[in-house]
């Protein structure tokens, strides 16, 4: 099997952003999942984006979609790129999300209950202090990977990229 990491990701390196080693296995017969730093964008966007639509989009767009700065998000014009994307290469308009304006990966108090029972099917914990520490992208992955009804397969790949796990911390 080749090795995913060879298959040379036009995120892996860019500047500007965050991207996980953990993404890297999104790779299957040429198709690579929508980056966490995408979805993260799309979320507070309120735009859903499918992995069909997302496969349509040139590599330039995808960049695009990466690295456009946060205040367009505020001002509305992340939204209306990625929606007239959407329209461009599907013909239909986009589906709408509402915005959390409260989201889980936010609040900084506690780790979110679906993450600390995902990281006990391992052994794990994640203290509150670990938690808080976390950037806001590493928090939405969490989120993301622990998700019912989601593969889980990635979520301890990034629990150890992120230093949480108890091999990580005794070194």
């Amino acid at each position: 099997m080749k090795n995913t990491l060879d298959q040379n990701s036009p995120f892996r390196d860019l500047k500007g952003i965050e991207y996980f080693c953990f993404e890297e296995d999104f790779v299957e017969k040429n198709i690579r999942c929508i980056p966490m730093i995408v979805r993260f964008k799309m979320d507070a966007a309120g735009i859903k984006l499918k992995l069909s639509e997302w496969n349509r989009f040139s590599t330039q767009e995808k960049i695009e979609l990466a690295t456009m700065p946060d205040d367009t998000i505020v001002t509305g014009d992340y939204h209306l790129y990625l929606a007239n994307l959407i329209k461009k290469y599907t013909g239909q308009a986009a589906t709408a999300l509402s915005v959390d304006k409260d989201p889980e990966w936010s609040r900084l108090d506690n780790v979110p209950y679906g993450i600390r029972q995902k990281a006990e099917e391992f052994d794990w914990t994640i203290s509150n202090v670990q938690w808080r520490e976390l950037t806001d992208l590493q928090r939405f992955a969490l989120l993301k990977l622990c998700r019912p009804g989601h593969e889980n397969k990635n979520f301890p790949k990034a629990m150890k990229e992120f230093n949480l796990t108890p091999e990580n911390i005794l070194n």
